[in-house]
């Protein structure tokens, strides 16, 4: 039997102060196209490999959403209740219902995140340097340095240049590494507004006395200014276990002090392990234990039961790692830097943030959330794939992205992602192939096929192995077509591919979010009253 819960109902929930999980069960680019405001992307092509990871309480209050409360929704909270979570309910009415009771819905992603950072800049009255401006300033050889506070991956797409890549959740503990003078003006860029801000205000924060500047727009405002872009940059901060300097480790003292003071200002409790501990063992509250150090850092090792969240993706994405409204959430690193950091930004977001005591040092060891069991799906080799298809045996279904689909898939195959998957195929009494990069994928949207009573199997080793094998592979150009990509959202990356007015239409969106939030959701934030200019 299905739970529902009407809008009203659910505004009320969202600003309760209890521990809340809010799922936009549909797939990327439709959450993208229109979602709640505090809405966590779980699509359904994903949800068993993703819930545990995004909420590890299976008593957590919870709810999902689709358009109208009638299609995946109600399928979600089916999986939800088979995998043992126990309060789950679905939006009654979805989006519609949501937006007919004079409820706003949202553009875009990391809406919360962005609009935070719209707010920032108001409220500290962050410096800024626009395009034209630092080109000069780099053309005249000044004292000027570019830093990239995206994650490097990022960065390697397009970048200033001269820039290098310091993820903000970073910067405190290199600033002295990448910028030695006090006199260097330090400029931070991303690809927008939000991390530039951020990550200016940041060093600010931590009272860094180097002239400092947020890239206005990022690197949309260069590329709006017919300046040119760099692309496949290598130029990233060093790594942590390099030999510093006599005065970079001095530094360092000194920035984690200014790290702890900050985190204190904004009332970041410092925990220890025996508290994290006990409050692992709490049934009403969930908790997650988050590792904000660097990919390579963590590669290297962490505290059992922690989850690998860098810091600035944590402040500018956390509804890729946090599914929990309230949830607590402790940080920890192995400075006594970027935890502190991060931590002060999360609590003027509104997040429950602590930072553990010694971090990394602290022995802290709390169990590992079990993922989902995933079902058994049988695998077919790539050559009996390939016979049975030539003699119009079988159906091959291609479950990856759809624009990997349009770059190039296995000739024969169909493009189809698990909401879709059902209709596409009933009526149809052939055995179908599934084609995947996760075998998880396809062994959850097996589970929709059930019904139908048809054999279905996975290509055993993907496309890779179809590849081995000689076989023929092809594009697709635009199939399929754009309605059909639910999975992609267009605007968003149109701005990156040459299409200076989505580059303009992206930055006029994010700057007026903040118009579109209610007195409720602006006071979820909890930023300093902002001062008179």
């Amino acid at each position: 039997m299905t739970n529902f819960v009407d809008a009203v109902e659910l505004k009320f929930w969202l600003h309760d102060g209890q521990e809340i999980a809010l799922f936009d069960v549909r797939e990327h680019g439709q959450y993208g196209e229109s979602h709640l405001f505090f809405g966590v992307p779980l699509p359904y092509s994903r949800l068993e490999l993703e819930v545990r990871r995004l909420a590890p309480r299976l008593g957590v209050r919870l709810v999902v959403y689709d358009d109208d409360g009638q299609g995946v929704a109600v399928a979600a909270a089916g999986r939800l209740a088979e995998l043992a979570y126990t309060d789950v309910h679905v939006l009654r009415g979805g989006t519609h219902s949501w937006q007919a009771a004079g409820f706003a819905l949202f553009a875009g992603v990391n809406v919360p995140h962005k609009a935070f950072g719209e707010l920032a800049e108001q409220a500290y009255h962050t410096p800024r340097v626009t395009a034209t401006e630092l080109a000069r300033l780099l053309a005249d050889k000044e004292d000027v340095v570019v830093l990239d506070g995206r994650p490097f991956s990022e960065f390697q797409k397009m970048n200033i240049p001269t820039a290098t890549s310091c993820p903000n959740g970073e910067l405190g503990l290199r600033i002295r590494d990448l910028v030695p003078s006090e006199k260097t003006h330090i400029v931070i860029n991303c690809a927008g507004r939000t991390r530039s801000i951020i990550g200016a205000q940041t060093l600010i924060n931590l009272g860094v006395t180097n002239p400092i500047s947020a890239l206005e727009n990022g690197t949309q405002g260069w590329y709006l200014a017919d300046l040119g872009l760099e692309h496949g940059g290598k130029r990233r901060y060093p790594d942590v276990a390099q030999a510093r300097s006599p005065a970079a480790q001095a530094a360092q003292v000194e920035m984690r002090a200014a790290a702890e003071a900050l985190a204190a200002s904004f009332n970041v409790p410092t925990v220890s392990a025996q508290t994290v501990q006990a409050w692992s063992q709490d049934p009403q509250r969930t908790l997650f234990l988050c590792d904000v150090r660097s990919p390579e850092e963590f590669a290297l090792g962490s505290l059992p039961g922690a989850q690998h969240m860098p810091g600035g993706q944590l402040m500018q994405a956390n509804d890729h790692y946090v599914g929990v409204r309230h949830a607590r959430l402790v940080l920890f690193d192995s400075d006594g830097i970027r935890a502190c950091t991060v931590a002060s930004w999360l609590n003027q977001m509104g997040h429950d943030a602590s930072v553990l005591s010694q971090g990394l040092a602290s022995q802290l060891a709390l169990p590992t959330v079990a993922a989902a069991a995933m079902p058994a799906l049988p695998k077919i080799s790539a050559l009996n794939m390939a016979a049975g298809l030539a003699k119009g045996e079988l159906i091959a279904i291609d479950l990856r992205p759809s624009m990997q689909f349009r770059q190039t898939h296995i000739a024969g195959s169909r493009w189809s992602i698990r909401p879709q998957l059902a209709a596409m195929l009933a009526g149809t009494h052939l055995p179908v192939v599934l084609i995947a990069d996760e075998q998880g994928l396809a062994a959850y949207a097996a589970l929709d096929l059930q019904p139908l009573g048809l054999s279905v199997s996975l290509l055993e080793g993907g496309l890779s192995a179809w590849r081995l094998a000689g076989l023929p592979l092809q594009s697709a150009g635009d199939s399929p077509a754009d309605g059909d990509c639910i999975d992609y959202l267009f605007f968003v990356h149109d701005r990156h591919d040459g299409n200076k007015e989505a580059a303009r239409q992206y930055l006029a969106w994010e700057i007026q979010l903040i118009s579109q939030l209610d007195a409720l959701e602006l006071n979820s934030f909890r930023l300093p009253r902002a001062k008179a200019a």
